[in-house]
């Protein structure tokens, strides 16, 4: 939610260093190391087609499949394979971590818990991890570590899923290196839209102009340990995904968001364009698509959605944001939630065979 407040200090003159295209290639010099996923984008594109076409024209903001989902490069086959739509084979919960500021910013939103009210008709639990909004990934993996080791004890016969928006996926990388008890209850972890290598912008901003989050209408949060923003900064990022192994047992998986030009709010303009002058235009407008994704983890799909579009319902909840800035912001969360379970507990089946 950073740039929502700090919009007016981008200016939009200026070139973008990789200009927009749906090729991964050039591969940027200065990104960190090479490819290194594996891609699975045409079975999870089958998944989410498949409930797609089958829900969603009832669910809250409808796209078809091919507006929803970005076609980047050349995609492997399909599989064919079907598509399991009742309940889920495997009991999961799910654990959403979300991403800088959202106490702040919380009461405004309302958020009405659509997603994990949706997705429990199929036998996945879905919860919302309160973490610090303005304090740093090593707070937030210990309040990570409290609210898994508090959880009911009939929750160990679930398979337990961490779904990390934008720096939310850094809380729990550091929550599962800072706390192996933590790592221990953890089968699958997600990056969504994540800034697993931080982002740029953070470089531009100090951390006393985000603390006028907490001056905002109705804002729960208070200033935290002050180090939300060092702890998006790509230096800090890649220096601790260099030093840190991820613990081997756990399965990872990003979904990237990568939106078509057309596709960016009108309140998200600006920080999309400067993102693209610091770094590349294949860009949400907060983080650059190569930053998004955990090293080694499964690439399950490139989402035609902006930042907010991907996991923050600013339309839904105002008239007034869906008309002007939160322009775009109307995206198929409940489809893509079930899909990623649904992939997410078909790779776990199959580990199982």
């Amino acid at each position: 939610m950073l740039t929502a407040y700090l919009a007016a200090l981008l200016s939009a003159c200026a070139a973008p260093r990789v200009p927009f295209s749906t090729s991964i290639e050039p591969w940027p010099a200065n990104a960190l190391g090479p490819i290194d996923w594996v891609d699975q984008r045409s079975r999870f594109r089958e998944i989410f087609c498949v409930i797609n076409r089958e829900r969603g024209p009832a669910l809250p903001d409808y796209r078809p499949c091919e507006e929803a989902l970005t076609r980047v490069g050349v995609e492997p086959p399909p599989t064919g394979r079907p598509v399991n739509l009742g309940a889920g084979e495997i009991q999961l919960t799910a654990l959403m971590v979300p991403g800088l500021g959202w106490q702040c910013i919380r009461a405004w939103l309302d958020y009405d818990n659509s997603v994990p009210h949706y997705v429990s008709q199929f036998g996945y639990e879905g919860r919302l991890i309160e973490v610090d909004g303005l304090s740093s990934s090593t707070r937030n993996a210990a309040l990570i570590r409290e609210y898994v080791l508090a959880l009911p004890g009939d929750s160990d016969a679930r398979k337990l899923v961490l779904i990390g928006y934008s720096k939310g996926i850094n809380d729990i990388l550091e929550a599962l290196v800072a706390h192996p008890e933590v790592a221990q209850r953890v089968s699958a972890v997600i990056a969504f839209a994540g800034a697993v290598r931080g982002s740029p912008l953070a470089e531009k901003h100090k951390q006393s102009t985000l603390d006028l989050l907490r001056f905002l209408p109705g804002a729960e949060c208070d200033e935290g340990d002050g180090g939300a923003l060092e702890s998006l900064r790509p230096q800090v990022r890649n220096a601790w995904l260099a030093s840190n192994e991820l613990p081997k047992h756990i399965r990872y998986y990003s979904v990237v968001s990568w939106p078509e030009p057309d596709r960016i709010s009108v309140g998200l303009k600006q920080s999309w364009r400067k993102l693209g002058r610091l770094s590349d235009a294949r860009n949400d407008s907060q983080v650059v698509f190569h930053d998004q994704i955990i090293p080694g983890s499964t690439l399950l799909a490139f989402a035609n959605a902006d930042h907010w579009a991907m996991a923050v319902p600013v339309a839904r909840q105002h008239d007034f944001a869906a008309a002007t800035y939160a322009s775009d912001n109307d995206y198929p969360r409940e489809v893509m939630f079930e899909a990623i379970l649904r992939y997410v507990e078909e790779d776990l089946v199959a580990l199982r065979k």
